[in-house]
């Protein structure tokens, strides 16, 4: 008996190493966890613009989201940590991501479509209630637009200076604060790998191509 010990426990330590290995990539890939009333979700940086954001130079800020779904209105919580103090943003809901799934940069990205302005923001803990899991959209008549969904999530520097250390020209604002004279984008979110949705849709319809989500 005990010559099969040392044949056993090597054995066992290898299946629980297989399944560690195994759970650590599932955690690692995850985009995003979701039941049909709740989601989680990590916003993105626009990398040229990190060390304008970043309390800490090599500590880069981070995004997390929790959308919960109530009976008239969904709850949305934005956590940002690692940021310098004072800064201000401002929070869209948009219809395309400059990002892919993995992070790359979306080589058919022409612009953000229709963005519909939420909320704004500072570091630490943001909140909001409003329509937005499944069934965020806008549509225009007047121009001929469609009700088109705004699955993803983005917030923009308010101040055009605060990004200029990093290249951002202050001469050449965006559109995306109230006075529509905001700096870059800071951090958005990225589409499922499978749907190629935003993170506000959580009930897909993956029977269509490309896919859809379920209202």
């Amino acid at each position: 008996m005990s010559q099969k010990f040392p044949t056993l426990i090597p054995l066992r330590m290898f299946a629980v190493g297989l399944l560690l290995v195994f759970g650590f990539s599932q955690l690692a890939t995850a985009q995003s966890s979701s039941s049909s009333d709740e989601t989680r979700f990590e916003l993105f940086p626009n990398r040229q613009f990190i060390n304008c954001m970043a309390a800490n130079p090599g500590v880069p800020p981070r995004v997390n989201a929790i959308v919960k779904r109530g009976n008239l209105n969904d709850n949305l919580t934005l956590t940002l940590t690692g940021f310098k103090p004072g800064l201000k943003f401002d929070l869209f809901t948009v219809q395309n991501s400059p990002q892919q799934a993995f992070g790359t940069p979306n080589p058919n990205f022409k612009n953000f479509g229709l963005a519909w302005y939420q909320s704004d923001v500072e570091p630490g803990l943001v909140t909001i209630k409003t329509i937005l899991l499944d069934q965020i959209f806008g549509f225009d008549p007047q121009v001929n637009l469609p009700p088109t969904n705004t699955f993803h999530i983005g917030f923009w520097f308010n101040d055009p200076k605060d990004a200029a250390a990093c290249g951002f020209d202050v001469r050449k604002p965006t559109p995306f604060n109230g006075e529509h004279k905001a700096g870059p984008l800071g951090f958005i979110s990225r589409p499922n790998s499978l749907t190629n949705l935003g993170p506000l849709c959580i009930k897909p319809n993956i029977s269509k191509k490309p896919p859809t989500c379920n209202p």
